[in-house]
């Protein structure tokens, strides 16, 4: 018995440094990213020329039951600086609720100032957002093509800053930065600010300026559309139809250009359901490209670190299924079950000193990361992310069980509906209006994941709670980001039983 322990309890210890060894991969990364930007962050695109006379383009405005966000945005997009003669609008609706009376009524009233606008209404949503992005494309009168999804409140000058790009003939896209117009209502939109400020400021300025692929955010860019057509068109076997056309895009040929310094702002999901909604479809995408696109990448003629940036940025989110088996692998460590012993054991020195450099590449790398991005983005505030770094971690790790449950749908193929984020048109100081949130504009909801969430919260909750009895400060703060799980899950059952008592109440009152 004794040996077969010695066995099981080796087994055990390697394994959880093997998760972490993965996991400290893709910290590496994000280390790498801070050091390419500080080598490429003066290396800002210019444009090749000015237009001698204007293109035409054609402003595409996905979207699906939209009601609350559709007039702000046609008020926004009614503004931009361009030539009525030079600008069309497509609204391309897919509603089942009563947006679709509303963009009518809009589309007469810009008609009647002079507007070319159209709105192009789907009776079923074939392909989601890629197959009406696919049907209006076949009668845009622009040769270049402005998507802005509807919650994006696009600046007067959007197209005068974007265009001039395009005098070169190679460039197929030029992608604008997210602004997030409602950062700080509460908790999740600042920490969601942050994580979307690191790969904006950070991720994208760096692959555009090293010369390494970087990919379309399906919003906020102007598109070449021969560029479009050249790649295949938009596809829908996939739900980031956005990311698998960038690549196919880019292994043709041609050039994407990435504009840090001109700011688009966005309204952020400001409650768990939205935000969990948003990050299962990105997760499950990202994978759906990755089992897609990644082995043509290798055989494409791409240079090597633009393959190796693909590589690292389409298996990133495997590391959530990292994350769950570490939640796993730490179980019988932090309670003194599984312990270098015996045959195995590690000098106690060599065994901090490997653990902490793990732990630095695991997770200070992620520190360092977002601090740099908020650095970029609010250099004079930056210093405001400190407070968030352990809630920015709690988040990170309490997502785990949503998006390696996306991770496994991908893999396995389970094919899922195309789950629209939630959207209530804040305001610039994030006031929204509560009386609009009804029950039609959730996003779809289960218990499972907030229950393993719970489940997992309780258990590193009582590792807390030891910890601090028996004095073990150091592994107490090493421990603290687990206990996002409490909050990932609570905010979401919250949700659930107020929808549940809405309802009730509902049903009572009829």
């Amino acid at each position: 018995m004794p040996n077969t322990f010695d066995w099981f309890n080796f087994f055990w210890l390697v394994s959880y440094f093997l998760v972490l060894v993965g996991m400290s991969g893709y910290g590496f990364h994000r280390l790498m990213m801070v050091v390419l930007y500080l080598i490429h962050r003066k290396d800002v695109p210019q444009p090749a020329g000015q237009w001698e006379e204007l293109p035409v383009v054609t402003v595409q405005l996905p979207m699906f039951n939209e009601k609350y966000v559709v007039e702000g945005l046609l008020e926004k997009v009614t503004a931009i600086d361009w030539p009525k003669d030079k600008l069309e609008i497509q609204i391309l609706d897919d509603s089942t609720d009563d947006t679709w009376e509303l963009c009518k009524q809009q589309v007469e009233h810009y008609r009647a100032q002079g507007f070319d606008i159209v709105c192009l209404h789907r009776t079923d949503r074939t392909g989601f957002k890629a197959g009406a992005l696919e049907k209006a494309n076949e009668v845009a009168k622009g040769e270049f093509l402005l998507i802005l999804d509807a919650d994006f409140r696009p600046e007067p000058d959007i197209l005068k800053v974007t265009m001039p790009y395009f005098t070169d003939p190679k460039v197929a896209l030029v992608q604008t930065r997210w602004g997030h117009i409602n950062r700080n209502k509460n908790l999740l939109t600042r920490l969601q600010s942050i994580f979307l400020d690191g790969h904006f400021a950070l991720e994208q300025t760096v692959r555009n300026r090293s010369g390494r692929y970087f990919t379309f955010n399906g919003t906020a860019g102007v598109w070449r559309k021969k560029a479009i057509y050249d790649g295949g068109g938009w596809e829908h076997d996939t739900i980031t139809e956005d990311m698998d056309l960038s690549y196919r895009v880019q292994m043709k040929g041609w050039n994407f250009v990435y504009l840090n310094d001109y700011v688009t702002p966005a309204e952020l999901p400001e409650d768990m359901d939205g935000f969990k909604a948003q990050q299962h479809r990105w997760t499950k995408g990202c994978i759906q490209v990755c089992q897609k696109m990644l082995f043509d990448i290798w055989r494409s003629n791409a240079p090597l670190k633009a393959k190796m940036e693909a590589t690292t940025h389409l298996t990133c989110n495997y590391s959530y299924l990292a994350l769950v088996l570490l939640c796993f692998l730490v179980m019988p460590i932090c309670t003194g079950y599984v312990a270098p012993s015996g045959t195995w054991a590690w000098d106690s020195l060599q065994m901090i000193l490997l653990t902490f450099t793990l732990f630095f590449f695991a997770t200070l790398s992620v520190c360092i990361f977002y601090i740099t991005a908020e650095n970029i983005v609010r250099p004079k505030r930056w210093w405001m992310v400190f407070p968030l770094i352990i809630p920015l971690l709690a988040l990170g790790v309490g997502m785990a069980v949503n998006n390696a449950k996306a991770v496994l749908e991908a893999v396995f193929g389970q094919q899922s509906e195309f789950v629209r984020t939630p959207k209530f048109g804040g305001s610039k100081e994030g006031d929204l209006a509560i009386e609009k949130r009804d029950n039609a504009y959730k996003a779809i909801k289960s218990f499972i994941v907030p229950v393993l969430e719970l489940m997992f919260g309780l258990f590193f909750g009582a590792v807390e709670v030891m910890n601090l009895m028996k004095g073990q400060y150091a592994t107490f703060i090493f421990m603290t980001p687990f206990l996002g799980f409490f909050y990932t899950s609570i905010s979401s059952l919250i949700r659930i039983w107020d929808g549940m008592r809405r309802r009730h109440a509902a049903k009572a009152a009829e």
